[in-house]
């Protein structure tokens, strides 16, 4: 059994603990916002937050989180910051085929708890790992500005 506290809920799992995460979420749990691009974490599609960290859920054992906080795109929007993001994205139009969005979502997210107004260097970094094939890239810097001045 493997317990972690999961978008703030107590959760135990009778899952394998050598599991990746991904796969966990997707299958035990039917939380399916995580999505599966690569499985080797390349493209950023999978990305969790662990102890507020971004994570590539897809190459991460269930052992490893263990007792550990762990945010879905599910969990992101209940606080200030996760919410300011997720508003940015709808009001920039950001998602095309929405594939990659989740993890972009909890990427940006993770980057303004740490820098409150991040430059355009700081977003390229915090991003390079997160592939979006439609190339929305401009409209993911602007909606993260965006939600960078909506929380000053």
């Amino acid at each position: 059994m493997t317990t972690l506290k999961l978008n703030g809920r107590d959760t135990t799992l009778a899952a394998d603990p050598s599991t990746p995460l991904l796969w966990v979420l997707r299958d035990e749990l039917g939380l399916t916002g995580t999505k599966f691009g690569c499985g080797l974490a390349q493209c950023g599609a999978c990305t969790v937050h662990i102890d507020g960290a971004p994570v590539r859920s897809c190459v991460t054992p269930l052992a490893a989180v263990a007792g550990a906080p762990v945010v879905t795109i599910e969990g992101i929007g209940s606080d200030r910051v996760g919410a300011a993001v997720q508003a940015a994205w709808v009001k920039h139009d950001v998602a095309q085929c929405g594939y990659c969005q989740s993890g972009q979502v909890m990427a940006a997210t993770a980057l303004l708890r740490r820098a409150k107004k991040p430059t355009d260097a700081q977003i390229d970094e915090a991003l390079a790992g997160n592939l979006c094939r439609c190339g929305t890239y401009q409209r993911i810097r602007a909606a993260i500005h965006d939600a960078a001045a909506s929380l000053v």
